[in-house]
């Protein structure tokens, strides 16, 4: 992060330059370290500017021109995420910032980044990545203005964006420069603004932007392209805005389990650059933290990894979590606990699909019923645990959230050690609602199964002696919801004597379905559906979750035209 430090390692300049929105921690859950070990363990000396002064572009001079390119991303959230609520109030902390103050980064952060780089390094390729960027690759609705926005590659004037997982794309792109100093626009995963002639006839079209600003609906069909394309891993596509056009390159292929072991071994210190003074929140939440596999198959309609990982599963080799562990123990500050063991979805370690997965037409490998090609020994995962567990260094060990309840009924033995032996007191689940029509908006499973897990959670932690809860993950105001759903949802609850503490009001984040069915006003069918638009709206359905004072809904300035 310093002249004195590239000193230290006997570097005279840098090869490549990453600037983040976060602070800078050594630990594999942030993207920027990782792709920064990744870069300099395939010899590209590599440097970091994490959270830097946006008023001046002097803050990205500390380490001179990278000769190769400059790697901008908004860090571990989409920035606009970070900085606002549902109800569009600004947040007061931000957990990947020293003493979790918030306001240590720009509003749309890749925006403002990728101008100040252009200031300071005349003519220097300039790539986006990181999930602001992946999420805003093409057109998309923004709730913040609520207005379609053009693709970010296109706003940020960058050479390239990264879609999805950044190690081989990246790395792609710093030998493709180092070779030919040219930019590429073969790299998959990659997306790139070109002549309308290019490619001609080889891409798929998405909806263009007037077309998704005349008819909102296609929001929808451009959404479920992209899906598409991430799941096969094959095709490109385009988009026509305005007078440009914009190229999807197809998705870089995941790391097998050599590349993510390889990944994993790097030497990370697993803690805060020593220049910070204060905690960063974030670092205590996930410094114990094991990252056993990326993916999640379970597709739901409001999440973000559909469109980054996908739903093909990539998992570490049991050695390689293993020898993390090990090493983990080494350390000075470790507590003894393993605070969380797993992935996107806790129990999909070693899942992997049984038959033609390029060419499959389901949206989720879970929902409405698990596909009989999905395939996940949990027995395997259990019998992980279970070492990890054995080992003298850990006194305890937990998988606190992300358990897929649906997958988790289909052994036995899995619940049985879950609930056993890895709950410490409390199991985060996520039903998310229970009416079935809202659900299949979701596309989340029905509500019978989180019903049926409860009373095996119960059963279990009876037989083991042990008083343990289930903390449900709940969403208002979600597009197809309306007052009557919510209010059978806080019924429901009232009844088990639950006061919910996890209720999260839906944010339309860019990219995912959801947020396309909320801008539309349809489900993936065309037919209309409700959508709680007014901040009264939104806030009625909170409250009558919460077991508030029930809020009538009030006229008030809707955050939309009318929708076509």
């Amino acid at each position: 992060m310093s002249r004195a430090e590239m000193a230290r390692l006997g570097w005279d300049s840098l090869d490549v330059l990453l600037v983040s929105g976060d602070a800078y921690v050594d630990h594999p859950a942030f993207g920027v370290a990782l792709l920064g070990r990744w870069l300099v363990a395939n010899g590209f000396r590599t440097g970091i500017i994490a959270q830097p002064d946006w008023n001046s572009p002097d803050g990205f001079l500390v380490m001179g021109r990278p000769r190769l390119f400059a790697g901008i991303t908004a860090g571990c959230l989409d920035s606009m995420l970070a900085h606002y609520t549902a109800f569009r109030k600004k947040r007061h902390d931000d957990a990947y910032t020293p003493g979790g103050v918030s306001g240590q980064r720009p509003n749309r952060a890749c925006l403002v980044y990728a101008g100040l780089a252009r200031a300071a390094f005349p003519g220097l390729p300039i790539v986006l990545g990181g999930i602001e960027a992946s999420l805003r690759r093409a057109v998309h609705y923004d709730f913040w203005t609520d207005k379609l926005r053009r693709p970010l590659v296109l706003d940020a004037k960058a050479d390239l964006l990264v879609y999805g997982m950044g190690e081989i794309p990246l790395l792609a792109i710093a030998r493709r420069l180092e070779e030919t100093g040219d930019i590429p626009r073969d790299i998959p995963g990659t997306v790139f603004a070109g002549a309308p002639d290019f490619l001609a006839g080889e891409a798929k079209e998405l909806p263009s932007l007037a077309a998704l600003e005349e008819n909102h609906s296609l929001l929808i069909d451009a959404t479920k392209i992209m899906e598409r394309q991430v799941q096969r891993g094959t095709g490109w596509l385009r988009q026509q805005i305005e007078a440009r056009n914009v190229y999807f390159a197809p998705p870089a292929p995941a790391l097998s389990t050599a590349g993510l072991d390889q990944i994993y071994s790097l030497p990370f210190t697993r803690a805060a650059h020593p220049a910070y003074r204060e905690k960063i929140p974030a670092v205590e939440m996930i410094r114990d933290s094991v990252t056993t596999h990326r993916g999640c198959a379970g597709g739901c309609s409001f999440c973000s990894i559909t469109l980054h990982q996908g739903r093909k599963i990539s998992s570490r080799s049991r050695e390689s979590i293993v020898a993390e562990v090990a090493r983990m123990t080494k350390n000075s500050d470790w507590r003894g606990s393993l605070s969380d063991v797993g992935g996107p979805s806790a129990n999909m370690w070693g899942a992997h699909c049984r038959g033609d997965f390029a060419n499959c037409s389901r949206e989720s490998c879970l929902v409405p019923e698990v596909c009989p090609n999905f395939t996940c020994d949990q027995g395997k995962i259990v019998s992980l645990l279970r070492e990890l567990a054995a080992r003298a260094e850990v006194k305890h060990l937990r998988v606190a959230s992300g358990v897929r309840h649906d997958l988790a009924l289909m052994s036995d033995e899995y619940v049985e050690a879950l609930v056993g032996e890895f709950t410490g007191g409390q199991l985060k689940l996520a039903p998310e609602h229970l009416s079935a029509e809202v659900l299949r908006l979701m596309r989340k499973p029905g509500f019978e199964k989180f019903l049926r897990f409860l009373d095996e959670f119960g059963r279990v932690s009876e037989k083991c002696g042990k008083r343990q809860f289930v903390i449900p993950y709940l969403i208002s105001a979600f597009p197809g919801c309306t007052e009557r759903h919510m209010q059978e949802l806080a019924d429901w609850l009232r009844s088990r004597g639950w006061r919910p503490e996890q209720v999260q009001c839906f944010i339309p984040t860019p990219g995912t379905l959801a947020t396309a069915m909320y801008f539309a006003g349809v489900d993936v069918q065309g037919k209309p559906i409700h959508v709680a638009r007014t901040d009264a709206e939104r806030l009625a359905q909170h409250a009558i979750l919460l077991g508030e004072k029930r809020l009538e809904p009030k006229s008030g300035k809707k955050t939309g035209k009318r929708r076509r």
